[in-house]
């Protein structure tokens, strides 16, 4: 069963190279005054903060149904710029973010202040996970930075492992903002094919076998 928010980016064919040198000098900016992790550890503290906030004001319900037009609309423009210095896309987050990303958030649950503000400990194992991860990440990213200065475009694997690094984030911030309920894997693919419309997938059990005519002899006798 897949999980009630995705995230997606198409990278563009072909990158203009000198888009890349300027991603290098930000990156290099970034870099040195730890921008990043101060924008990814306001954006961990915030987002349960201003949903309790949210909540406490319109209800959970007028909180979720604004959704579209609130938190999800913020996180696409999030996501859009991390997408951007990511070498997800050569796009600057100028446009409209749907433009660019594909974010969609299917808000459900019943949210309360209490339950947004303990999100910022279960985030934890997230945040920590992602920390590791981003590890990886910055390898990758300067693979592919040298790549398309080299070629125009990188490797189908750092692609993957870009966008799926962007997956897991975009998942753990609409957690975060109390968009979902469910806790979010710890993956980076999207979770799966949504179940069916009308109720779960029916599977075969594997307890019983499936009924077969009997291969010779007496037939069974009557009863009765």
């Amino acid at each position: 069963m897949s999980y009630p928010a995705s995230f997606d980016v198409q990278p563009p064919k072909e990158f203009d190279k000198a888009q890349v040198l300027l991603w290098v000098l930000i990156i290099f900016v970034i870099s040195v005054f730890q921008i990043n992790n101060i924008i990814f550890g306001g954006t961990y503290l915030i987002l349960p903060v201003l949903a309790a906030v949210l909540i406490s004001q319109r209800g959970a319900e007028q909180y979720l149904a604004e959704a579209e037009d609130g938190p999800t609309k913020w996180l696409r423009y999030l996501m859009a710029f991390y997408s951007y210095m990511a070498l997800a896309t050569d796009t600057l987050p100028t446009k409209q973010p749907e433009e660019i990303v594909q974010l969609n958030v299917e808000p459900g649950g019943s949210p309360t202040v209490g339950s947004a503000l303990l999100r910022l400990i279960f985030g934890i194992p997230h945040a920590i996970a992602l920390a590791i991860l981003g590890v990886v990440f910055v390898v990758v990213w300067v693979i592919a930075a040298i790549s398309i200065l080299a070629s125009g475009g990188y490797p189908d694997w750092a692609s993957a492992y870009i966008r799926g690094y962007l997956r897991w984030t975009a998942r753990f911030f609409a957690y975060l903002a109390s968009l979902v309920e469910e806790y979010p894997p710890f993956s980076l693919a999207n979770g799966g094919e949504p179940a069916p419309a009308g109720g779960a997938p029916q599977v075969e059990s594997a307890s019983e076998p499936p009924a077969t005519e009997p291969s010779g002899g007496d037939p069974p006798a009557e009863t009765g």
